[in-house]
């Protein structure tokens, strides 16, 4: 006999009526799926199916808190004039990341006065930036910010006293010897410290363009504006700021006007905190140095004028020609101090700076001595008087053929910059570029 499956009766099965099993199995269901039904009765008429729900409408996306679903324009500022596009977008949207903009970029969402822009792009004042929607951003860990130390009445006080010179653009302070220019290890007081003293009448804080040594007194430029900021620090790095000090040498130079021209590189060994001359891997360095008195064989009165920016420089290269600054035992050694009542402080002083003004005109300020180094001269008999020598632009002189070529060169240059500012103008007022 074949088998079955469970359930099924082996019996004869009669006519017409189910097999038994299968009833049970039935009656079982029925009552699993209605445990209290209703005898038997007429059947109430079928319920009609529920009408389908309407199609739902696409919910508008609720924006994350600060961030706008809209386009937003924006002018550019005064403080902006002349900087890349991703430099702006650094300075006033900075949750907006680079690859962000760059798309923007590429798929033409980003534009400037209407025609399509890059990041690279530079802008200027008045120009329109359009930037799309901002787009919400994953939820990142917060870092703890660094809050920097409220500054006492005291520090406040001492801060403004030091400045010698400000306007709209810029201050120049008078930076007294030992006090860093900026912290580092175990150095809490330092100039950048202090900038929150220098606001004055502006709600930003200054900055920073060049330094001094630690130990080395005298002028120090510091940017009010962001502007100014990037204006100075060109000038600098194109070597077109004028920088003079004043330095007492141990001996006499035999050549009373000269330049040293000498590679400087980092000491090994020394962590960077020293530097020397390094033929063979040293940077290009120029001093520029002239005699303004002597005190016998002892000591000189000298200015000093670097045409490089090196760390350290001035002080590497007298040391090298055998004339170290007075009181610089790092690169003079024992031999850098002057018996008598010459202080063993450091004797070297940035008298003057003399820079091009972003709104026209020069900074051209002057830095009185520091106690120490006026007594200096005054115990080794120097004349005060004579220190301000005329730098060489200031010598008055018939213009040469360099100077003729220079400036036929500035002036070509010149129509060259309104010719692309006229170009730039006619682009923007015919419409986009390209595909929006």
């Amino acid at each position: 006999m074949k088998g079955r499956p469970p359930g099924k009766s082996s019996g004869p099965r009669k006519s017409g009526t189910a097999p038994a099993g299968r009833a049970r199995g039935a009656v079982k269901a029925a009552r699993a799926r209605k445990p209290d039904a209703p005898k038997a009765g007429p059947r109430p008429p079928a319920a009609k199916p529920a009408a389908k729900p309407a199609a739902a409408k696409p919910a508008k996306p609720s924006p994350a808190k600060g961030v706008s679903l809209d386009v937003r324009q924006f002018r550019v500022g005064a403080d902006d004039d002349g900087i890349r596009l991703d430099r702006w977008f650094q300075r006033h949207l900075p949750d907006v990341g680079f690859n962000t903009v760059s798309r923007w970029a590429r798929t033409g969402q980003l534009r400037v006065d209407g025609a399509r822009a890059a990041p690279g792009d530079r802008i200027a004042e008045g120009q329109s930036i359009r930037v799309p929607p901002a787009e919400p951003k994953a939820p990142e860990t917060a870092k703890p910010r660094r809050v920097r130390p409220q500054l006492t009445d005291d520090q406040m006080a001492f801060a403004q006293g030091l400045v010698i010179h400000r306007d709209a653009q810029a201050i120049v302070i008078n930076k007294p010897p030992g006090l860093a220019t900026q912290g580092g290890t175990k150095t809490d007081d330092h100039v950048d410290g202090l900038l929150d003293a220098l606001e004055f009448d502006l709600d930003q804080r200054p900055k920073l363009v060049h330094r001094l040594d630690k130990d080395t007194s005298g002028a120090l430029l510091i940017a009010r504006t962001a502007r100014s900021a990037a204006y100075f620090a060109k000038a600098f790095s194109s070597r077109t700021a004028r920088k003079v000090y004043w330095a007492i040498v141990m001996g006499v130079p035999s050549i009373e006007d000269g330049m040293i021209e000498l590679p400087i590189a980092k000491q090994p060994g020394t962590g960077g905190e020293k530097m020397h001359v390094d033929e063979e891997e040293g940077l290009p360095s120029r001093s520029r140095y002239r005699v303004i008195e002597r005190a016998g064989n002892r000591a000189a009165w000298v200015e000093l004028q670097p045409y490089t920016g090196r760390t350290h420089q001035l002080r590497v290269h007298m040391a090298a020609i055998g004339h170290p600054i007075v009181g610089d035992g790092k690169y003079g050694g024992k031999d850098a101090f002057l018996s008598g009542t010459i202080s063993r402080k450091m004797h070297l002083h940035a008298r003057r700076i003399r820079v091009d003004h972003p709104d026209g005109g020069p900074v051209d300020v002057r830095a009185e001595l520091p106690e120490h180094f006026a007594a200096s001269l005054a115990s080794l008999g120097f004349d005060l008087s004579a220190g301000d020598l005329p730098l060489d632009e200031e010598i008055a002189r018939p213009p040469t053929r360099e100077d003729e070529k220079k400036a036929a060169r500035a002036h070509a240059k010149q129509i060259r910059k309104g010719r692309k500012g006229e170009r730039r103008a006619r682009g923007s007022g015919g419409g986009a570029r390209g595909k929006s």
